[in-house]
């Protein structure tokens, strides 16, 4: 009864989302979709969701940087998201004398408003384009397929583009390599910092509260989109006006209530929910672990550095937030896989597919082309995490990298004098930067650590040839840990990268032998050629089977039963999805209920003077004793809620996506999911998934209260 219950449960998950499972294409939703958001409580109809000939809340949702997710939220282009995907630009605005990381800033008018390097992205409209790919690989054997496909989409591509307005378009692979469709965007490159609170405020709770409920962090930032007279995009000027957008999102501060409709757009960078088991193995035996404990040491280095010298953490602050981030989530991916049994159930419908599939040539015979690619690649999967996650986990490390390009210029022949200045030149400002964000300190640890963990871990016969040979003859018993902290002491007092006087020399005079004679550079080299001349070549064709094979089976999965293909939706590719669902507490083990919101109450609870986590502003802390709530009191809790929770279906790149109710106002801002539900990448869990959001009406009073900015209220429209 058991298996029969398993397999027609997996049957219906893979091929059809369940309970508030999916991520849809906001421009192609089915009335089948529709209809059940509307149950759920959405007011709007489906030209108000996404229209490309008038105004909708698609217009309000934009790409924010390379990898998050924000909203307009007035007519004058001011933009939410959240703290964590303004923490760049807010470190990189910050000095020791005004630290606006540590103590938060606001700009009181728009002449405040500081300059970032950050763009933004909206969507102009998407077209189905997968006719055209098809003609344009027709007949070409999968490897030749992929390596023409780049050109293929540039030839799309370049029909759309329009640099002197902005526009470029971006082609999509949506179920496997089944369809192509092209997201048109317009990009606008003069951003600015309007806001953002104390860090102890947007990141409270750190690395404890990471990926947990109950959360009560005000995880949110503001800038603004700046554009010519003409609302043309451009580059930064003091001439540049405020953008006035196409659609932007009330803020609702009436509050919310366990059940009310939740929707949430933006743009969700990756998930394989049609993974099967070989994957499942490969990444909860090799690949997870091995990433999880190689950033663990790196964390715990550069922390131990972090919380002796405000200087060190405010130049790591970036790097360890982005490191901390997934080192937890993909441990906890693997422990809720392994708990749910994700393994043993993808393996039961693979089962039930084989059966549809025997007679059937295209089909029958790909599981065994998978054992066959998994089993050619895993014995160096391994190999491949060391070397990203851990050789390359020293900044010394990764500049020292990039030099193989100068390298490579200096001895070749026939390579013009010009193109070596322009790789010597570009070097030279890369190490200006580097040296501005380096801490040797945590950096050299981590170099000696990792070297070693390479030679135990990783087989012999994939180490670099001589390089460990050569640490044993000069520094002693490579068992022994003192071998390897003389060797990393010896690579950072003696390197050039360090040496100003050594620097200057080798750029007026650039010399292929000194290079390679440099300690650290031959370090880099040795991984980096290693890995590039033996397995890199291993892991396209890896990756490349995987691709081809993973169309087919997506194509079959879809014919095995029509039915519930019409209402499947592609994996997250960070284009643009909606996904929605309610507001909703939770049980995540027995005797063990969580409430759908956390308050004021909370924040008192959890607050340690002077830690490094839970720390607060003494004012916060003040005003919040006083109940000093104004207008952004729960008037049913008497207190200020802090963060919520949802049903929604979201994954990373969701981070800053606006939290929106039946009738299209913003409620909050998404930031997170629950460590019960880590496994949503590849399972998503009806249960227990949850997204956790800041609630708009706390980002608001931090604004108003705690930060005095009560220009930025008044430009917003509120409803009550």
């Amino acid at each position: 009864m058991k298996k029969f219950f398993v397999s027609f449960l997996l049957s219906v998950c893979l091929l059809k989302a369940s309970a508030d499972e999916g991520m849809w294409l906001p421009m192609l939703l089915g009335q089948q979709v529709y209809n059940d958001m509307v149950k759920k409580g959405l007011k709007l109809t489906k030209d108000q969701l996404y229209s490309i000939n008038k105004s909708s809340l698609k217009d309000a949702i934009l790409i924010f940087g390379g990898g998050c997710t924000g909203e307009i939220v007035s007519n004058e282009g001011l933009i939410f998201t959240n703290h964590h995907c303004g923490y760049e630009a807010i470190a990189g605005a910050s000095t020791i004398e005004h630290n606006y990381l540590q103590d938060g800033f606001y700009a009181f008018n728009k002449a405040q408003e500081i300059k970032s390097q950050l763009t933004v992205q909206f969507l102009d409209k998407i077209v189905d384009v997968t006719a055209e790919v098809e003609d344009g690989v027709k007949g070409l054997a999968w490897v030749d397929r992929v390596a023409k496909m780049p050109d293929v989409y540039k030839t799309i591509t370049d029909k759309v583009l329009d640099k002197d307005n902005g526009l470029s378009g971006r082609v999509y692979s949506m179920f496997k390599g089944n369809q192509y469709i092209m997201y048109v965007y317009k990009t606008y490159r003069d951003i600015r910092l309007v806001g953002a609170p104390p860090e102890n405020v947007g990141k409270f709770g750190g690395d404890t509260d990471n990926w947990e409920w109950p959360r009560h962090t005000g995880d949110f930032s503001i800038f603004r989109v700046y554009a010519t007279k003409e609302g043309k995009p451009a580059e930064y000027s003091t001439e540049n006006q405020p953008l006035k957008p196409k659609y932007f999102l009330p803020v609702s501060i009436k509050g919310i209530k366990d059940g009310d409709y939740a929707m949430i757009y933006g743009y969700p960078g990756g998930t394989n929910r049609y993974e099967t088991s070989y994957g499942i193995k490969l990444k909860n035996e090799i690949e997870n672990p091995s990433l999880v404990n190689l950033r663990a040491m790196r964390l715990k280095l550069m922390h131990e550095q972090m919380i002796k010298d405000p200087v060190v953490k405010l130049k790591l602050a970036s790097n360890y937030a982005s490191i901390a981030n997934y080192w937890k989530f993909f441990d906890g991916e693997t422990k809720q896989l392994i708990k749910f049994e994700t393994f043993n159930q993808k393996q039961t419908y693979e089962d039930k597919f084989l059966t549809w599939a025997k007679g059937k040539p295209e089909y029958e015979n790909i599981f065994n082309e998978y054992a066959k690619n998994y089993a050619t690649w895993t014995p160096y999967s391994k190999q491949r995490q060391y070397l990203n996650e851990g050789i390359l986990g020293s900044s010394l490390t990764v500049f020292a990298a990039s030099l193989i390009g100068v390298e490579t210029n200096l001895v070749k022949t026939g390579i013009p004098a010009g193109d070596i200045k322009k790789a010597i030149d570009a070097a030279a400002i890369a190490r200006t930067k580097f040296l501005d964000s380096e801490d040797k300190i945590s950096d050299e640890k981590i170099l000696a650590q990792i070297a070693q963990l390479f030679y135990n871990d990783i087989d012999k016969s994939q180490h670099p040839i001589g390089f460990y040979e050569g640490i044993k003859a000069t520094y002693g018993d490579l068992r022994e840990e003192q071998t390897y902290k003389k060797w990393a002491k010896d690579v950072f007092a003696n390197t050039l990268i360090f040496n100003d006087v050594k620097w200057a020399a080798f750029i007026a005079n650039p010399d292929a032998g000194v290079l390679q004679a440099d300690k650290a550079f031959a370090y880099a080299s040795a991984f980096l050629k290693n890995y590039n001349l033996k397995y890199a070549s291993l892991y396209t064709a890896f990756i490349n089977k995987n691709a081809e094979l993973g169309r087919i089976y997506l194509k079959g999965i879809k014919e095995m039963n029509p039915a519930a293909a019409a209402k499947m939706y592609p994996d997250a590719n960070f284009s643009m999805r909606v996904s929605y669902g309610n507001v909703k507490s939770y049980t995540p083990r027995d005797a063990v209920h969580y409430d759908y919101v956390t308050t004021a109450k909370g924040i008192i609870e959890k607050y340690k003077v002077g830690d490094y986590e839970f720390d607060l502003p003494a004012k916060q802390i003040e005003l919040l004793k006083k109940k000093d709530f104004g207008q952004y009191i729960d008037k049913g809790r008497n207190d200020l809620v802090i963060d919520f929770i949802t049903t929604n279906d979201i994954t990373g790149g969701n981070s800053g996506s606006p939290v929106i109710d039946g009738n299209g106002n913003l409620i909050g801002l998404a930031f997170d999911g629950n460590y019960e539900a880590l496994s949503h990448k590849i399972a998503f869990d009806k249960d227990l998934n949850r997204t956790i959001c800041v609630d708009v009406r706390y980002v608001l009073w931090c604004i108003d209260k705690l930060g005095g900015a009560k220009n930025i209220i008044s430009e917003l429209k509120l409803v009550k």
